[in-house]
């Protein structure tokens, strides 16, 4: 319904910058949440929803929550419903996942595309680095063989290594 919105109202996406857009989906998913609040099941949060709709149409999806967790050291999307965490150096199967092979694509774009990186079957690796630095590699088929796949190792935000003071051996 999003989607349809923006095409209705001939939404530019390419003209705004990253916070315009943010604001602008989030306010058609709350023109659209308004239409449609008699055919939403009474059991779904609409704050979760409206979240999840906004990080699925201008972030990295079911991503975002991980990347925003500074526990969270690296991202390992082995294909849409088996993802991986590091959280404080342990290797843990996350709970969430992407709804489709194509979700994860479209995570993927968004991160190459602004870098003026592409990817496809013809060039179908990526390596780049996200606006906070932290590395992402990405491959899709035919190298990968489950679909896309994506990994995101984040760097600590602040320095957390204990200052060392020089001593000088006689």
């Amino acid at each position: 319904e999003v989607l349809r919105m923006m095409d209705l109202k001939r939404t530019d996406v390419g003209s705004m910058d990253s916070d315009e857009l943010r604001q602008k989906v989030e306010l058609l998913i709350d023109d659209a949440l308004e239409t449609m609040v008699a055919e939403i099941p009474e059991n779904i949060d609409i704050t979760e929803l409206k979240i999840s709709v906004l990080n699925e149409a201008v972030g990295l999806g079911p991503l975002e929550e991980l990347l925003a967790d500074d526990e969270v050291t690296e991202i390992m999307v082995n294909a849409f419903d088996d993802i991986y965490i590091e959280k404080r150096g342990l290797l843990i199967k996350s709970d969430i996942s992407f709804s489709s092979d194509s979700a994860v694509m479209s995570a993927i774009e968004r991160i190459v595309s602004p870098l003026g990186r592409r990817i496809d079957e013809s060039s179908p690796m990526v390596d780049a680095r996200l606006p906070d630095g932290s590395r992402v590699n990405a491959i899709i088929p035919p190298l990968a063989l489950r679909g896309p796949t994506l990994t995101i190792r984040k760097f600590a935000r602040k320095n957390s290594m204990p200052m060392i003071s020089s001593v000088s051996v006689h």
